[in-house]
């Protein structure tokens, strides 16, 4: 049932109780009342929880494009290490990729 349609058929049931004697009225009017008041309630409810899905959502994105980031920097970092290495303890080997001789012997 949308919206609509629940206003629609509460609109009626309204009608229908303001319809009966005075005795019965009073106490069908007041379940009508707070229904009405519940289903706002939950309207209000329902729309807050979907505004905190929205900004968990994009929470969500911005911490994976962060980790991926993070990813990123840290293979760079590996490699930056492991040719720091190769370089101050491979000797021949280490020497046969670098151009840059011997700096780090002063």
């Amino acid at each position: 049932m949308n919206e609509q349609d629940f206003q629609q058929k509460l609109g009626d049931l309204i009608q229908q109780i303001n319809d009966l004697p005075e005795q019965q009225r009073a106490p069908l009017a007041q379940i009508a009342t707070e229904t009405r008041d519940r289903h706002e309630r939950m309207k209000k409810t329902v729309a807050d929880l979907q505004e905190s899905l929205d900004y968990l959502r994009l929470s969500i994105k911005y911490l994976v494009f962060d980790l991926e980031a993070t990813r990123r920097e840290n293979d760079y970092l590996r490699k930056l290490i492991a040719q720091h290495s190769r370089e101050e303890g491979g000797g021949d080997a280490g020497e046969s990729h670098t151009d840059d001789g011997c700096h780090g012997a002063d």
